[in-house]
């Protein structure tokens, strides 16, 4: 599969998505998930930790997943929408990353889609240039606020 990112507001990718999948589930595959991952803080000058400090702190990374893809895999094309949030030095508490957890794309936009919450991608996955040509009128679709419903009428 040949991967490439995709020049659209990642905000604007899950209205759309989440627009579409309510109005003609059908038609997608809209699956989303979230994972946390817990990190040890760096040693850096600036921070002005000592060991033990370093060791009673842990960075919180959470990466949330939005998968939109045609609702017969064999299509070839998927398009993604990652969220990376760091939420910074937390008090350890015995804890280690927390595994993948699935979650509904109202979730996905309330949790992700939202000033100040993490940095978004966009990318699409393509096997051939039938599915790259079908990404671009997706995106299309999704950049006009085009939906499913309103093209059948």
């Amino acid at each position: 599969m040949d991967t490439y990112p995709v020049d659209v507001d990642p905000e604007q990718v899950v209205r759309w998505a989440k627009a579409e999948f309510e109005a003609a589930p059908s038609t997608l595959r809209v699956t989303a998930r979230r994972s946390r991952e817990v990190l040890e803080i760096p040693l850096r000058q600036e921070t002005h930790l000592g060991d033990e400090e370093r060791q009673d702190l842990s960075e919180i990374e959470t990466v949330a997943t939005l998968e939109i893809g045609p609702a017969h895999a064999s299509e070839g094309w998927l398009l993604s929408v990652v969220v990376e949030d760091e939420a910074g030095p937390r008090v350890s508490e015995s804890e280690s990353g927390e595994a993948e957890q699935q979650i509904d794309i109202s979730t996905f936009y309330k949790e992700f889609i939202r000033p100040g919450r993490g940095i978004g991608y966009v990318f699409a996955e393509v096997e051939n240039e039938t599915a790259k040509a079908h990404i671009a009128r997706l995106v299309s679709a999704i950049e006009t606020n085009r939906h499913a419903a309103a093209r059948a009428h």
